[in-house]
């Protein structure tokens, strides 16, 4: 029997490779004997006066570190307007307290019990890299015609292109930035990557410090708003601000403030990244495209102490206990503003509203199909006014499983900090656990759980485990049930299967709607080099998908020469509007 290789896409773009990749920190430049660039598929036609959308993500920046929050000694004054003039979560959180698995959950919709990546890339497990079985609201968005690109850190390796893991792949038409997460802590780096290239940047030669990074991120996005102002884009913009290491081309008006050099420069990041918000949303008023434009800002995690920053000079965490590696709310707990002229209401919530929510909340503003088995739920109706609407989570799941540690974080932790973690909010009552090592398999009488009622204590000063136990036995279990070893995802977009026979290729293509509502007009679409013969064997649309169906298709075709891409097309209507996925193969590595 002929051995067989799957290629899996969600998106209308997918890079040809052949395999997930599990390492994140690897510097190598591109490998010359790897596959040719796989051909870009178009995405649908651009949806006439569709929204925009603009997601602002800060790395490690506190949730009272904007004046909006709280903060008294830095200044924010364009956050501070935006969530005056739009809607204000005070209960939102990131899926972990560390970079990679809060933005693989950002990005998927997955908490970190389902999540492909749920430790950083030095973690224990080492998964540090997205799969060509994960979806994004990029993949989303893109499906249904926006012009998506990616600005910034991405933060999953490795740092190469034509892999699975790589930010094209995973639906982004654009990129600029970082790939892995180490190279994104390179204030000054001596290269960037523009999608699959490389690109040096010489003003950095040699240890030079000349070409500011967030500068150059800054600029990119606006190029991009100016290029595609006239198409419905989405903008996902991703400076390191205000990581470590603290570094700034100046102090501005902290330089003569009675704090350590760290700090003033950590205050200069964070007044940095406020400027960078307010150049966006001016330009977007420029453009004369505000009133159709969503902003989306908030934080991948609580503030870090990296670098002797002082993370309790300025109540970082906003009174709350713990900061980036622990699993109390200073650590998870984050600022999240939504804001747009025409399109956000003006208020506060505090309803209880995990990142994991940006993907089905983009998707249905965007009239775009999201995948039904993820963790998140929209808020669209939130942002829009009718509060009463919106679906709440029954609870709420973190893990944190990290080597890492700092002195601030692991005292809070009571030096627990390289033990594995788990925390779970129900409603107000949240329960934190501590594995006795990074085993997470161990008997729950070998763990040590902590039980906090945020309404009466939102500082998770008092524990309450022992007085009401029954209710801390309830939230383990439901700790319990959140984690799958595996998640077995729900089909969702267009697989390819490539088989070898004879002097030729049997190819099978799937479109699955993963998505809740049934699909009209879905049909498929191969496509192979000129010259090449193409039969189809048996029909290969439907006139109706059911939520959870599927269209299959088979062909048979016949090469002129030895290797070439083939690509799928499978196209669809989804509440009347058109949706596009594709997969790409490289019959190459068919057998």
């Amino acid at each position: 029997m002929p051995s067989r290789r799957r290629f899996l896409a969600g998106t209308a773009v997918a890079l040809g490779v052949t395999g997930a990749a599990t390492a994140c920190e690897s510097a190598t430049t591109p490998d010359t004997d790897a596959l040719p660039q796989a051909p870009v598929v178009p995405a649908a036609q651009s949806p006439a006066n569709g929204l925009n959308f603009v997601v602002i993500l800060a790395d490690d920046l506190g949730y009272g570190e904007l004046g909006a929050y709280g903060q008294k000694l830095i200044r924010t004054p364009h956050l501070d307007a935006l969530a005056a003039e739009g809607l204000r979560f005070t209960d939102a959180y990131a899926a972990a307290p560390v970079c990679a698995p809060s933005r693989c959950s950002l990005f998927t919709g997955l908490h970190s019990g389902h999540a492909t990546v749920r430790e950083n890339p030095w973690g224990p497990g080492g998964q540090a890299a997205l799969t060509d079985r994960d979806f994004t609201f990029a993949e989303a968005l893109r499906a249904r015609g926006y012009r998506t690109a990616l600005v910034g850190k991405w933060g999953f390796g490795p740092e190469e292109p034509n892999q699975p893991s790589h930010p094209n792949a995973r639906g982004f038409d654009e990129f600029y930035g970082y790939i892995s997460h180490r190279h994104a802590h390179d204030y000054y780096p001596p290269y960037l990557w523009r999608n699959a290239e490389r690109e040096e940047i010489p003003e950095n030669e040699d240890g030079a410090r000349r070409a500011y990074a967030p500068d150059l991120l800054e600029a990119r996005a606006l190029d991009f708003m100016d290029a595609h102002k006239d198409e419905a884009f989405l903008l996902c913009l991703t400076p390191t601000l205000p990581h470590a290491p603290s570094r700034a081309p100046e102090m501005g008006a902290y330089g003569s403030r009675p704090w350590p050099r760290p700090d003033k420069l950590h205050a200069a990041q964070v007044s940095k990244f406020d400027a960078l918000v307010g150049n966006v949303t001016k330009r977007l008023e420029s453009l004369g495209i505000a009133d159709r434009t969503v902003v989306i800002v908030t934080s991948d995690n609580g503030p870090h102490e990296e670098g002797r920053t002082d993370p309790g000079l300025f109540a970082a965490s906003g009174g709350l206990r713990g900061i980036k590696r622990n699993l109390y709310e200073g650590g998870i707990r984050v600022p999240l503003i939504a804001w747009s002229p025409k399109r956000v209401r003006s208020g506060v919530t505090d309803r209880p509203t995990p990142l994991t929510d940006l993907l089905p909340t983009l998707a249905e503003l965007a009239g775009a199909p999201a995948p039904a088995d993820v963790d998140g739920l929209s808020i669209a109706p939130l942002l829009r006014g009718g509060a009463d609407a919106v679906a709440r989570h029954d609870h709420l799941y973190f893990y944190r499983n990290h080597s890492g540690r700092t002195p601030g974080s692991d005292a809070i932790d009571r030096w627990r900090g390289r033990r594995l973690a788990e925390a779970l909010r129900r409603g107000d009552m949240k329960a934190v656990r501590f594995a006795p090592g990074q085993d997470r398999n161990v008997p729950d009488d070998q763990w040590e759980v902590e039980l906090y009622d945020l309404a009466r204590d939102p500082g998770e000063r008092d524990d309450i485990a022992s007085k009401r136990p029954g209710e801390a036995d309830a939230l383990v279990r439901l700790m319990r049930a959140s984690w799958a070893d595996q998640y077995e995802r729900k089909p969702f977009g267009v697989s390819l299967d490539v088989v070898s026979r004879g002097d030729g290729f049997v190819v099978t293509a799937t479109l699955a709607n993963g998505s809740a509502k049934p699909w009209t007009g879905a049909g498929l679409e191969l496509r192979v080099p000129g010259g090449w013969s193409v039969q189809a064997l048996g029909s290969v649309s439907a006139d109706f998908v059911a939520a959870g169906g599927r269209v299959t298709g088979r062909w048979t075709v016949t090469p002129t020469v030895e290797g070439g891409w083939l690509s799928c097309v499978g196209t669809a209507r989804h509440a009347g509007a058109p949706v596009r996925y594709a997969a790409t193969a490289h019959t190459s590595s068919a057998a």
